[in-house]
């Protein structure tokens, strides 16, 4: 295999998505290529980031579908369509379900805005992690990325970046130091890594 076969799926902006894409440009990913990206939200930014730069995008939602099963095995025939080697989660916001991650073991990955086994798990996703962080009083937050089993936010941890909490913090300036800092950093490094993993 000469590059890793990547899905990204996204459900809002793409600010994770748009990370991917720089450092797949500026030759960070060199192991794999985007190839598809699939949005359960029809008006997420993010499939028109893909757009513009030429990658296929489809949209799969759980109402479309009528049912979670219905819905991930839609999921499933693209990623056979496409020949996917690796599927990212970037700000995706549905959980998948075990029979879903089962199929792929070591070839999902998440980023998720804390250092994982802090403020994570059911429920915790967007501004709450930081919210929660903040309330806590936690000095040192950051970003993980690991893999996806059936536990939220339970699959082994690839990398892990720290950021700083200062002082007049709200969670939303919180939320963008740690994307900026951490997430747009560890998430290409993560999928070079498992890419090239995955071609050797």
């Amino acid at each position: 295999m000469d590059k890793a076969r990547i899905a990204v799926l996204v459900s809002g902006g793409g600010t994770n998505l748009q990370a991917l894409i720089d450092a797949q440009n500026k030759g960070i990913i060199q192991s794999g290529e985007i190839v598809l990206v699939i949005s359960n939200n029809p008006d997420a930014y993010a499939l028109q980031r893909a757009q513009k730069v030429g990658i296929s995008t489809q949209i799969v939602t759980k109402k479309q579908c009528g049912s979670q099963d219905a819905f991930e095995e839609k999921i499933k025939q693209l990623i056979d369509t496409y020949a996917v080697d690796l599927i990212v989660l970037a700000g995706f916001m549905s959980i998948l379900s075990e029979n879903f991650t089962k199929d792929y073991p070591q070839r999902i990955i998440n980023v998720h805005p804390s250092l994982i086994p802090s403020f994570c798990g059911k429920g915790f996703y967007g501004l709450r992690v930081h919210q929660e962080a903040l309330a806590y009083g936690v000095k040192v937050t950051g970003a993980t990325v690991h893999f996806v089993n059936e536990i939220p936010d339970g699959g082994k941890i690839i990398m892990q970046k720290a950021v700083y909490i200062e002082d007049g913090d709200t969670p939303e300036i919180l939320q963008k130091r740690v994307m900026e800092q951490a997430e747009w950093e560890i998430l290409p490094a993560a999928v070079e890594l498992v890419s090239k993993q995955l071609c050797s």
